[in-house]
């Protein structure tokens, strides 16, 4: 499961590693929203909820699905600015269509929905249908979208005083630190890109973001099946403190794609691919391998050893140590005539506590 960008004949130079006030500032407010993502930021979220005026908590609270679960088009600038003030200039000039579109793909769906080329604002079909989308989401979505499609121009209005007053509630004081990271970031993607190669970049990034063999895509592991192009103008790299461990991808049509991810930190684990956590998933959902995974979380055991506790054929044994093993959740060590196998304890955490829990009873 991937998201495909064609960047087919596009310049190096157009994959794009750029600093972003307004993508930043979106990543904080998304933190704020959705705590249960960002355990490592539970005291940062603490101090700036315990700060914020009333007024400004209900007005975060009356339009969060725009930064939620998804993100609108319009927060993760294609063509970043110096400032956030200029950032949202150039949203101010966005047409209303893009941007009622932009919003209501976030507000009316946990997952972004779109409209099939038929505007909301023109098209009574579409409008009802992103009511009725909006109102299935609960009764601030559909209140946000009545308003967004009556009167665009008072809710943009909105929308952009109230990321203003958060900028002097806490992301002013925060920025100068901030972007002194994100352009040191920048910075060495860059030159990994000028000295190595696109892909290099690209690896830098994410082990999740790869270039494609061949060069003519960039393919981003993602929960579901995408494709869109880079076309001429190609594509956007936006790094985050406050992103992690998100790596988040905007590709609406018309809008040029556009990927955050979050910039490294000597705590984060290594991320691990869709299809490495699923081939792990499905190791331990056979109930012979999980009783043999539970052996092996108390200690080393060799093939012959585990044949005879769980009484099976040392070639039966010996299948499903390697359904583990391609998964990634052992380790082996050769000692004399035998291999002695062992679960790899700190990639099995990983998947859950509870499944820790359950092999250690």
């Amino acid at each position: 499961m991937t998201l495909r960008i064609d960047i087919t004949g596009l310049a190096p130079d157009r994959v794009r590693f750029a600093v972003s006030p307004l993508a930043e500032l979106t990543s904080m407010l998304h933190a704020l929203a959705a705590t249960e993502h960002h355990p490592d930021l539970a005291a940062w979220v603490a101090a700036v909820r315990s700060a914020l005026p009333p007024e400004l908590t209900e007005r975060l609270q009356e339009a969060e699905f725009l930064w939620r679960s998804s993100r609108a088009d319009f927060l993760l600038p294609a063509r970043p600015a110096p400032t956030l003030a200029e950032e949202l200039d150039d949203v101010d000039r966005i047409a209303d269509e893009a941007y009622v579109t932009s919003a209501l793909v976030t507000t009316c769906g946990s997952n972004r929905v779109t409209f099939a080329g038929r505007s909301p604002l023109a098209d009574p079909r579409a409008r009802e249908w992103a009511l009725d989308l909006a109102q299935a989401r609960g009764a601030v979505q559909e209140g946000f979208a009545e308003r967004l499609l009556a009167d665009p121009a008072a809710v943009r209005a909105r929308v952009r005083q109230t990321l203003q007053w958060c900028a002097a509630e806490f992301f002013d004081a925060a920025w100068p630190g901030l972007v002194a990271q994100l352009t040191a970031d920048t910075r060495q993607k860059a030159d990994l890109r000028a000295r190595q190669g696109v892909g290099s970049a690209l690896a830098a990034v994410s082990a999740m973001v790869r270039l494609e063999p061949g060069g003519n895509a960039i393919v981003v592991d993602k929960l579901q099946d995408n494709a869109t192009s880079a076309g001429e103008a190609g594509v956007t790299f936006l790094p985050s403190v406050y992103g992690h461990p998100h790596l988040v991808a905007v590709h609406a049509a018309g809008w040029r794609p556009v990927v955050q991810y979050p910039v490294a930190h000597p705590s984060a684990a290594q991320a691990v691919s869709l299809e490495t956590m699923q081939a792990r998933l499905e190791a331990l959902a056979h109930p012979v391998r999980l009783r043999l995974v539970r052996t092996l979380a108390r200690g080393a055991h060799t093939t012959g050893e585990l044949a005879q506790a769980w009484d099976l054929t040392p070639p039966e044994v010996s299948r499903h140590l390697a359904v583990l093993r391609k998964a990634g959740l052992l380790t082996a060590e050769r000692r004399g005539r035998y291999v002695h196998y062992r679960l790899d304890l700190q990639a099995t955490t990983a998947l859950g506590s509870d499944l820790v829990a359950a092999v250690l009873r």
